[in-house]
């Protein structure tokens, strides 16, 4: 299939992971190649496929079919050319038809659906790939069939917490106000996660269409997306999307003739960890310092401006349209236990194949590992993996096989959250790790409760003691029980889960926090 007036298309992402590798030196050297050989091309900046190890990924596309070339810089474009690579030819770089890849072939994509393979700044594109079918859907339904259609999904939070989508909706709609809202929790902050960006940078259309049909169906008439300061190319993305739905009616006082009315924005975080706790981004939203609430009231109930409100992640907005479009049965098809439909899995750290991996709830943490990330990057074993931001469990080899299941990571004091992985060979000293996570959480601390704002400070000291071995049992006692009145005496999740990276490091390697040269004198 060709371009316009018979050019070839070309496709290099405009996504941040490919513009940090120099995918717009390679895309300015493709334009400059085929005007020096006199080829037409049609130049589309994509989002990214997710195989980041192959980044810039360049596709063509050849008789209606997307051929893979990959990592192209700026000096392989000349080579690419000379090969025929406009024609589909082979090339040390060629990696066949893309959706071929056997890394993107097991995937499971049903949020992840479009991006990589549509223009995410053409509408025209978006409505062409299914686009906007869930809110056409919801339209003819009555606010509580389509929040019964999200509750009978089972669809959970992807922000971290899982909690029901349904009875979040169902609480806003009930609510009583003139005024209510929907807020999108785009402040991804965790280590090892990128899905969030992908998909704002990747496919905007469908957050905000998710968004739309949440305000439908709550009555809510506003909302915001609240974005971490870091994603500058998010920014621009959402800001031209929700410029083209306003254009075409699919935002503002009328959407699509209905007579219902529903009103976007962005609105730019200042880079505090914090603020991806829900009432702390409320309070951010709200022009205050981001400091969290106490709870009740529920955010549902008393949100942004005292009003009710609806917040989610931006993945949980974007699975919505699906649900409406396709049904909560098909949705309900995918994952296992009380985790259904999909969930994008971010590979992060010392991992040869990193990138994004949506697949149904159930694999193994191991099968994702070896299966798609290829093992370690180092080539060296695989001793841990961190599974839930910095606020997530070490994981060790023995739990390798537990399944990417929310009950099933619960059950070994570890969570998924928002599905970030980072891995660690063997070379990695947990002790160190445990110190990071317990400093991670001092540094972040909104300052509000004793726990989290004195007890993180106290713990990095009483880490470095156990590592020096200053009378290293009583040292592990007390910061057992330190852990213990983070977890249940902190206002909020920060300080709440720190215990889970320290404990998880100290019961699963406790080697690493006793020296050689202490050991003698470890007991104290």
């Amino acid at each position: 299939m060709s371009g316009l007036g018979g050019a070839v298309k070309i496709y290099v992402p405009r996504d941040a992971a490919a513009l940090s590798v120099g995918a717009e030196r390679t895309a300015q050297a493709i334009v400059t190649q085929a005007q020096r050989r006199g080829v037409a091309v049609e130049l589309i900046r994509n989002g990214s496929r997710g195989l980041l190890w192959l980044e810039p990924l360049v596709e063509v596309e050849v008789e209606g079919t997307r051929m893979a070339y990959g990592p192209v810089r700026s000096e392989d474009v000349a080579g690419l050319f000379e090969a025929g690579f406009t024609s589909g030819r082979a090339h040390p770089l060629g990696h066949g038809v893309t959706e071929q890849i056997p890394y993107f072939k097991r995937q499971e994509r049903l949020t992840f659906a479009r991006v990589g393979l549509t223009d995410p700044r053409s509408l025209a594109d978006y409505v062409a790939h299914g686009g906007y079918r869930g809110l056409r859907a919801a339209l003819a339904l009555k606010p509580a069939e389509i929040v019964a259609a999200v509750t009978a999904s089972g669809l959970r939070g992807r922000g971290g917490a899982a909690f029901p989508a349904g009875i979040k909706w169902k609480t806003v709609l009930g609510a009583e106000a003139s005024q209510k809202y929907v807020v999108c929790n785009a402040d991804e902050g965790d280590s090892g996660t990128f899905s969030d960006r992908m998909l704002m940078e990747g496919d905007p259309f469908v957050l905000i269409e998710g968004m739309t049909i949440a305000g439908l169906a709550t009555g809510a008439t506003r909302g915001y997306i609240y974005l971490r300061w870091e994603y500058p190319q998010a920014k621009l993305a959402l800001e031209a999307a929700i410029g083209a739905a306003y254009a075409a009616n699919y935002l503002g006082p009328n959407i699509q003739g209905s007579g219902q009315a529903f009103d976007l924005e962005v609105r730019m975080g200042a880079g505090a960890y914090i603020c991806g706790e829900e009432t702390s981004l409320l309070e951010s939203l709200e022009g205050k310092r981001g400091q969290v609430r106490f709870k009740p009231p529920l955010p549902a109930i008393q949100g942004l401006f005292g009003k009710p409100t609806v917040i989610n992640n931006v993945i949980t907005f974007a699975s919505v349209p699906i649900i409406l479009d396709r049904g909560a049965e098909y949705y309900q098809h995918f994952g296992m236990g009380r985790s259904r439909g999909t969930l994008p899995m971010q590979l992060a750290g010392n991992i040869k194949h990193g990138g994004l991996v949506e697949i149904a709830f159930g694999m193994t943490l191991r099968e994702l590992m070896e299966d798609f990330g290829g093992g370690s990057l180092s080539g060296r074993p695989i001793r841990a993996v961190q599974v839930g931001g910095p606020l997530g469990a070490y994981l060790p080899e023995s739990q390798f096989d537990t399944p990417l299941d929310y009950e099933a990571f619960a059950a070994v004091k570890g969570m998924l959250g928002h599905g970030g992985i980072v891995v660690f060979d063997d070379t990695v000293d947990m002790a160190a790790q445990a110190r990071y996570a317990m400093e991670f959480c001092a540094i972040e601390s909104c300052g509000k409760c004793t726990p989290c704002r004195i007890g993180s400070i106290r713990g990095v000291e009483v880490i470095d003691r156990l590592i020096a071995g200053e009378q290293a049992a009583k040292q592990e006692t007390i910061l057992r029980d330190l852990c213990e009145t983070l977890t249940y005496g902190s206002l909020c999740a920060l300080g709440g889960l720190t215990p889970y990276p320290v404990l998880s490091a100290l019961n699963h390697f406790p080697e690493d926090f006793v020296k050689p040269v202490r050991a003698s004198s470890a007991s104290g």
